[in-house]
């Protein structure tokens, strides 16, 4: 294998990767508030189609984007409202936002299902850093979304590692009631940190359908959500590992995709099957790793009721 083919598969593995990170990050952001949220494909769904619709009707594909974290947004407001104030069930209620999500992204993309995007986003290389050998072309030669991805991921890390408010956002995944009792409120965190999960995941399914494959297809996400929310515990919810993570899950889809241009005679089945066996096999290394246990935050999943501190 030559390096120029590595170099390829390497700054595939970052493209393919991008709505992972997008996606994983919002979900770590959501669960380290202690909120379990499973309708991530949903919202990716629904933030794919969202921005496809608005790029195509207004011509601008950052207003698509826009419209995307909104559409996500708004999904994860719903899903806030049922689990921090009604106390639903966190599972089911994920669980019926990603069929909701699957649903209505459906309905309101079928006049534009196989439509091409126009003026998608497109690669812009940082001029001096994109000339670095390998380097460059794996981390600098691609389109604005990408980079905007470093940057979320840099700040998400120094956020909850070192800000006093990130302090908060850990408590509050561990011991919500210490956080309430010096004077913070529980419920306008969690809904916060809510939103902006839904949000980043809504511009993970509008980086599908804007830049990576500028099109709107019924179901385009093909289970990214579900991998993405198995991200965060491959991460064991931390910024930097889900970094690398979905970076490692975006090459091997890009590696079954460089196996077929290659030739390689193997299944296409088998090659599409690969992201979601090697989902699979890092979440039981995990497993083994940490001896069936998980550093998941303790209150994950609990509702919270000032009542009972």
């Amino acid at each position: 294998m030559n390096e120029s083919l590595i170099v390829s598969i390497l700054a595939a593995s970052v493209v393919a990767g991008t709505p992972l990170l997008f996606a994983s990050l919002g979900e770590l952001i959501t669960e380290r508030a202690g909120i379990t949220n499973l309708g991530v494909d949903g919202m990716m769904l629904v933030g794919a189609e969202t921005g496809f619709m608005t790029a195509v009707i207004t011509g601008s594909p950052w207003l698509g984007v826009l419209a995307a974290l909104v559409a996500g947004a708004i999904l994860a407001l719903i899903h806030a409202v049922l689990c921090i104030t009604l106390k639903a069930n966190q599972v089911v209620s994920g669980l019926a936002l990603t069929i909701f999500g699957t649903g209505l992204s459906g309905y309101l993309g079928k006049a534009y299902v196989g439509m091409r995007l126009d003026n998608p986003f497109v690669k812009m290389p940082v001029p001096g850093l994109s000339e670095i050998p390998i380097l460059g072309p794996v981390l600098f030669n691609h389109d604005p979304l990408v980079y905007i991805s470093y940057v979320l991921i840099i700040v998400a890390a120094l956020y909850i590692y070192k800000t006093r408010a990130g302090l908060f956002l850990r408590a509050l995944g561990e011991n919500p009631a210490a956080v309430d009792a010096v004077g913070v409120n529980v419920f306008t965190r969690r809904y916060l940190y809510t939103i902006i999960g839904g949000a980043l995941a809504g511009l993970g399914g509008a980086y599908l359908s804007l830049a990576y494959a500028p099109c709107w297809l019924e179901n385009m996400t093909a289970g990214r959500g579900w991998i993405a929310v198995a991200l965060v515990v491959f991460a064991l919810w931390d910024p930097w590992r889900a970094l690398v993570g979905s970076y490692l899950f975006g090459g091997v889809d890009a590696l079954g995709f460089n196996l077929q241009v290659l030739g390689v005679s193997t299944s296409i089945f088998l090659l599409n099957m690969l992201p979601y066996i090697f989902t699979i096999l890092a979440l039981v290394l995990v497993l083994i790793k940490k001896e069936g246990r998980l550093a998941s935050p303790q209150a994950l999943g609990l509702p919270y009721d000032r009542e009972e501190r």
